[in-house]
């Protein structure tokens, strides 16, 4: 019977972390757990030594990002089970439903040049999360800045031109993707042997989408799963810091364009960006002169919008 790896990062998600490590006792299968916790503040790391003594916990000691605390939670796992086939990437703030890490494993098994596969994700409402996408582009800049149905037409928002596939709204069946959410992930050791771990350099987010970009490029397919089940509250890590995370958003976007794409498509990108900045911070003045915020949310905006203007 295989035995699953499964890699998890916390930061400040203790009671969220609970319920996860909870769900994972459900699976059938063999799994060694890893958590990396980022200096929480919260006591994760005591809930995990208290509560969950089967999990190897490193306590890094300062906030690695995201990326950096994953690999070392992979290579910690893969070091411990150097026969590992298959290792989880995991949010703290999810919920794995019965059966889905079995019906993953599954799935890879029988699909070899399948690399990684993703569950369907649903939020705590029972409603399914949009959790798989196509590679960005320039015209999906654009759709997220200048919003359809605000600035553009509607009937954009959630479609392909916007990334999306209508199939994971209501199929059953699985279908291949460019790339999950990365709030849960199966990935192949193979897949991380050929193409390498996470890029440190994001500090936070567009870190899945690049590595999948990277296995893609190297001949891999990356599927989603629907009969594989997982909530997922999302934002309860990064919305601890909404500002910071927006400009870590874009500057994670931008890393991505000149990384992958031609100088030319990277720059129009940086355009579009800037653009939309400029239509948000007169955004947020409009709405502090209508009193919808207060002055400390239009500080914090503006902030925000201004260190984005100057990645």
């Amino acid at each position: 019977m295989k035995r699953v790896g499964v890699a998890i990062v916390s930061f400040n998600t203790r009671d969220l972390l609970a319920g996860c490590l909870e769900s994972l006792t459900t699976c059938s299968l063999p799994f060694h757990v890893v958590v990396v916790d980022n200096a929480s503040r919260d006591g994760s790391a005591a809930l995990v030594r208290c509560r969950f003594p089967w999990v190897t916990l490193i306590d890094a000691g300062r906030n690695l990002g995201f990326a950096a605390a994953t690999n070392l939670a992979i290579r910690t796992v893969r070091d411990l089970h150097p026969t590992l086939e298959y290792v989880l990437a995991l949010n703290p703030d999810t919920v794995v439903g019965e059966g889905a890490i079995e019906t993953l494993v599954a799935f890879l098994d029988a699909h070899p040049r399948v690399g990684i596969v993703a569950p369907r994700l649903l939020n705590p409402d029972g409603t399914v999360q949009s959790a798989a996408f196509r590679f960005p582009t320039l015209l999906m800049t654009v759709l997220d800045l200048f919003p359809p149905g605000e600035v553009l037409p509607g009937r954009l928002y959630n479609s392909w031109w916007h990334g999306r596939y209508p199939q994971e709204q209501s199929g059953a069946a699985p279908f291949p993707i460019d790339h999950p959410l990365g709030a849960c992930m199966l990935v192949r050791c193979a897949v991380i042997d050929q193409i390498g771990m996470l890029d440190e350099e994001y500090f936070m987010y567009a870190e899945e989408v690049d590595w999948c970009y990277r296995a893609r490029r190297a001949g891999w397919a990356i599927w989603q799963e629907p009969r594989a089940q997982v909530v997922h509250i999302g934002g309860a890590a990064t919305g601890q810091f909404r500002a910071r995370m927006l400009v870590a958003l874009y500057a994670s976007r931008l890393r991505f364009f000149r990384k992958h794409y031609s100088a030319p498509i990277a720059d129009l990108h940086a355009a579009i960006i800037r653009a939309g900045m400029v239509r948000l911070i007169l955004g947020a003045w409009r709405a502090y002169a209508n009193r919808a915020i207060g002055r400390d949310e239009l500080r914090s905006r503006l902030w925000a919008y201004g260190s984005i203007l100057r990645l």
